[in-house]
C-alpha cells in the first residue's frame, strides 16, 4: 500500500503541473485585425461562441495577395454578442493564447476576451 502512495502522489503532481502549462497557463497575449466574417454559438454538450476573421492581406515575394484567417473562440457573452451583431466590418481584436483548448472555452486555443477597436466598412 506504502508503495502505491509513493508511485501515485509524485504521478498525480506531474500531471497536474503538466494540466496546468497545457491548458490554463497562458502562452501569450496579443492583437489581432482584419474584417470580422462569423461569430456562431454552437456545441453539443459545452455552447461555446466560435469565430473567424479575415486578416489584411500581405503581398508574398511572388507578388500574389495572401488571405489569413484568424480562428479564435469568445468566453464573454456580451462580446460574442456585440461581434455577432456587427458581423463584416473591421475589428481590432484581444486575445489570449493557450496551449490547448478546453471544450467549455472553445475549440479554439486563441480566446478573444475584449474589442480594441471597430470600424464600419461602408459598401
Amino acid at each position: 500500500m506504502r508503495t502505491l502512495w509513493k508511485i501515485l502522489i509524485p504521478l498525480v503532481l506531474i500531471l497536474s503541473v503538466v494540466g496546468y502549462f497545457r491548458y490554463f497557463w497562458v502562452f501569450g497575449t496579443g492583437v489581432k485585425a482584419g474584417e470580422l466574417n462569423y461569430v456562431v454559438h454552437k456545441g453539443v454538450l459545452f455552447k461555446t461562441y466560435e469565430g473567424k476573421m479575415i486578416q489584411t492581406g500581405i503581398r508574398s515575394q511572388n507578388g500574389s495577395l495572401q488571405s489569413f484567417e484568424f480562428l479564435f473562440s469568445v468566453e464573454d457573452p456580451a462580446v460574442a454578442q456585440q461581434l455577432m451583431v456587427n458581423s463584416g466590418n473591421q475589428f481590432n481584436l484581444h486575445y489570449t493564447e493557450y496551449l490547448g483548448a478546453l471544450p467549455w472555452r472553445g475549440h479554439s486555443s486563441f480566446v478573444v476576451d475584449s474589442i480594441i477597436s471597430m470600424e464600419e466598412v461602408h459598401r
